[in-house]
């Protein structure tokens, strides 16, 4: 089956769901008066099951006990939101799921819930990834797999879901990278040991193990994001300044490939390079040049001497 977009009722129905779930539950018991695919009522605790699409993976335990005993105190001042589930004769949560886990660290046996009469699946997982991503309530790996899953579910752009979630495809693109990196620098990700700013300069090294070293060290020294973009950067610097070691004596363990560079350059009047790839046989040839002005020029040349 293919995958479909997501409909255009969803800036709608996620505008509506936020703007009544952040409202007292006596607010919103009016708010939905009129709204026949909504309604609000106590349910048990124990007819909830979380979000299939829930993109939190960590829960906080101190902010949840907190939260628990803020509710067991004053009660829960605003309303989870959940769909009724039929076939398991269940509701299945929406928006609120710390709410929903701190409730019943509270001993608490029933919840204030804004019911929604339906929701398919599609609307259901764009809700919850949605709704969190928004409220920048994820950690960066949570997001970025928030994203890679909208994207995988609905068949969407990068810039659409830019505009879904109130972001720029910059930010949506640097985010879904996070996801290159390897299991171990993504759980220090998730956890905090790391900041997306640690993770970012990591980004630009080869991944695999030479990658994983640099996050070792950072790891033991606890370097700061500057120092972790300095090293990355020096690391970077002495890899360039390698390859072009190795470029200068390939060339000269090969004296006619640097006879022909030297030829194009009195030719075009600009430096030129060949770089080989893995495979001998092929590589690369580089002309350079530093202004449009100098760009004609070397076409200029090529063309006289194509002619």
């Amino acid at each position: 089956m293919a995958r479909q977009a997501l409909g255009k009722g969803l800036d709608a129905l996620l505008k509506q769901t936020q703007e009544i779930s952040n409202l007292p539950t006596q607010e919103a018991v009016q708010a939905v008066a009129n709204l026949p695919e909504l309604s609000v009522q106590k349910i048990e605790v124990s007819k909830i099951v979380p979000n299939r699409f829930q993109p939190r993976r960590v829960f906080d335990e101190e902010k949840l006990q907190e939260l628990a005993a803020s509710i067991k105190e004053h009660g829960l001042t605003q309303p989870i939101v959940v769909v009724y589930d039929a076939s398991l004769d269940k509701y299945e949560i929406v928006v609120g799921e710390r709410r929903f886990r701190a409730t019943k660290l509270a001993g608490l046996t029933t919840i204030d819930a804004i019911i929604h009469k339906h929701l398919d699946d599609q609307q259901l997982c764009a809700l919850a990834l949605i709704e969190n991503i928004q409220r920048e309530d994820l950690n960066p790996i949570e997001t970025a797999l928030g994203y890679r899953s909208l994207m995988q579910k609905f068949f969407i752009k990068q810039v659409d879901l830019a505009g879904y979630c109130g972001k720029s495809k910059a930010s949506i693109s640097n985010t879904l990278r996070l996801l290159e990196l390897e299991p171990e620098v993504q759980q220090a990700l998730q956890d905090g040991t790391i900041t997306e700013g640690h993770a970012r300069a990591l980004l630009m090294l080869t991944p695999g193990a030479f990658r994983v070293d640099v996050f070792n060290h950072i790891m033991r020294m606890k370097c700061s994001v500057r120092q972790t973009e300095q090293m990355v950067n020096r690391l970077l610097a002495e890899q360039n300044r390698a390859q072009e070691r190795n470029a200068t004596a390939e060339k000269q363990q090969n004296p006619d490939i640097y006879a022909f560079e030297q030829d194009m350059q009195e030719a075009l009047g600009t430096k030129v390079e060949i770089k080989h790839g893995r495979n001998p046989q092929k590589g690369t040839l580089v002309i350079h040049y530093h202004s449009l002005e100098e760009l004609d020029n070397i076409a200029s040349r090529l063309k006289s001497k194509m002619l």
